[in-house]
């Protein structure tokens, strides 16, 4: 395996993380099949890659990927881990799905600005340096709007209505830490990501599953607020597109082109999951708030009104496999 076909996952413990491993590794192995069968058809569109994945917790069984300790904040032995890669991904941050308290926000921000400070301070001193360096970011950054849809120009700010003062605090200093990291001759790509529904534990479309069967799949507040998404799949192959685009940087946003209301979300989510009759019932603002409390989490992740569209990724000729919620959705519940 030659070094330039590595990829450095920091922070790739969690969801999105376990996502891109998987995705690269099965590439991996897929590209060593497709060589050993001598095969006439078109290779798979994926490449080979040796996947290093930067984490607190090392397990036991690593599967096709290599694990190196890190701390989010510090130099250590993972920064030899960098020299001659083809791509790093930082993912690393804590959840934002908790109470914002003090010690959560302090977290929360931490996690985030001190890991990307960090790999810029790491690739500054590489001696040969990644091509490309995709950091974390989120959709959260633009305003809340129920009005045209948000391209990578969209207006970025906070509205009171949505509670989204901090969410939006943190996605500035996290793009900014970002841009002012020193890498002339790294690539940068901020991906402003949407929500991202796949068949993993800690992802959001077995929840929403659940509350469906459960009963509880109504909409949520006024109904009205727009959602934007994206298929894990679609995720996976739009990291590997902006790999190989060797001439740009700057914000992406990673999001389906089709946002829709959550009113709407949660009629599809009770059509395709088998939703129970009566499922439909509406959750008030009041019982947003109540349950949010009892659950340890925060409205603003229901109750913003994310309109995101992803113009470069349209325009840079990528063709997303899911680009319907319904065609999504239907997907993730036959396979999942």
């Amino acid at each position: 395996m030659k070094s330039d076909q590595r990829i450095v996952l920091a922070g790739g413990s969690g969801f999105l993380g376990r996502l891109l491993a998987e995705y690269f590794g099965r590439s991996s192995r897929r590209e060593e099949a497709h060589s050993s069968l001598n095969a006439k058809s078109e290779p798979p569109h994926v490449g080979c890659y040796e996947v290093a994945v930067l984490s607190r917790h090392v397990p036991r069984y690593a599967g096709p990927m290599r694990y190196v300790r890190w701390d989010g904040e510090s130099p250590g032995d993972w920064v030899e881990e960098l020299n001659g890669a083809c791509a790093v991904i930082n993912l690393a941050g804590r959840t934002v799905d908790c109470r914002y308290t003090t010690a959560n926000r302090r977290l929360i921000m931490d996690s985030r600005v001190n890991s990307t400070r960090v790999l810029g301070e790491a690739i500054a001193k590489c001696a040969q340096p990644p091509k490309v360096w995709l950091n974390s970011s989120t959709a959260t950054i633009y305003r809340h709007t129920f009005g045209a849809a948000w391209d990578e120009n969209g207006e970025i700010g906070t509205t009171l209505e949505a509670k989204d003062e901090f969410s939006v605090e943190v996605a500035r200093a996290w793009e900014q830490v970002f841009a002012d990291a020193a890498t002339p001759e790294t690539r940068k790509v901020a991906m402003r990501s949407a929500m991202v529904l796949g068949n993993y534990r800690n992802s959001v479309f077995p929840v929403l599953r659940r509350l469906v069967r459960f009963g509880l799949g109504g909409r949520m507040g006024s109904g009205r607020q727009f959602v934007s998404w994206i298929h894990a799949e679609d995720f996976c192959r739009a990291v590997e597109w902006l790999i190989e685009q060797e001439e740009f940087s700057g914000p992406v946003n990673f999001a389906a082109p089709n946002p829709l209301t959550n009113a709407e979300m949660m009629a599809l989510f009770r059509r395709v999951c088998g939703a129970p009759f009566g499922a439909g019932l509406p959750a008030t603002r009041w019982m947003l708030e109540a349950g949010a409390f009892l659950l340890r989490t925060e409205t603003e992740l229901i109750i913003k009104s994310r309109r995101v569209v992803p113009s470069w990724l349209l325009h840079s000729g990528f063709e997303f496999r899911f680009p319907m919620m319904d065609m999504a959705v239907a997907n993730l519940a036959t396979t999942g």
